[in-house]
């Protein structure tokens, strides 16, 4: 009975399409941040207003059917790094591992993307990081990102030393500088294996 009233949920919801919403949070915002960039204000990258009817049944079937995704599965405790300030942040890259990142706020998609992770997190543990970023509690941070949509995914690596030409400000402070790359594929472990192997990480996968 669970899997009929999925697919008459799914089949149902593509002939009515959800409608177009906004994803925001609580967090107050920071005056000197303009308030149509602000993560707490971005527009989740899941609103489906103007999406085909083909990515309307893929969105639909991920988010609601338990029997595409495979979940739930039993991974262990969890393999995400919650991202708490860029001093954590330098010290991950410096392991030397490649970092996934996402960078999210409350939203529909974000529950997806959330299940996602963990089990790509699980799977390339301990050869990749995976990081989470709650944009709302750390806007400074995603807002160096420039995007306005949300969640989305970057890969860093290869940390440096970054130059510091003229006046040193404070000689305690050290920049860095890591290569970034966006995350375009296929958001699952599939589409995280693909990526590694076209940029040369490596990776051994758990069992």
């Amino acid at each position: 009975m669970p899997m009929i009233q999925n697919l008459i949920f799914f089949f149902c919801s593509l002939a009515w399409p959800a409608q177009q919403f906004v994803c925001s949070s609580a967090t107050a915002e920071t005056p000197s941040v303009p308030s149509h960039a602000s993560p707490t204000r971005a527009v989740c990258a899941s609103e489906m207003a103007g999406a085909s009817f083909f990515d309307r049944m893929v969105s639909q079937l991920r988010s609601t059917s338990k029997y595409y995704t495979g979940y739930p599965k039993d991974l262990g405790p969890s393999r995400i790094i919650p991202f708490t300030s860029e001093r954590q942040f330098v010290q991950l890259l410096h392991e030397g591992r490649p970092v996934v990142v996402a960078f999210t706020i409350k939203c529909t998609y974000t529950q997806h993307l959330d299940k996602v992770l963990e089990e790509a997190a699980a799977t390339f543990y301990p050869h990749i990081k995976f990081v989470r970023v709650e944009c709302p509690k750390y806007p400074g941070f995603c807002l160096t990102r420039q995007k306005t949509e949300y969640p989305f995914l970057e890969v860093f690596y290869n940390p440096e030393q970054a130059a510091n030409p003229g006046k040193i400000v404070d000689p305690s402070i050290t920049k860095y500088s890591a290569k970034v790359l966006p995350f375009n594929y296929d958001q699952s472990v599939y589409g995280f294996r693909e990526y590694f192997k076209k940029y040369g990480f490596k990776y051994s996968e758990a069992n």
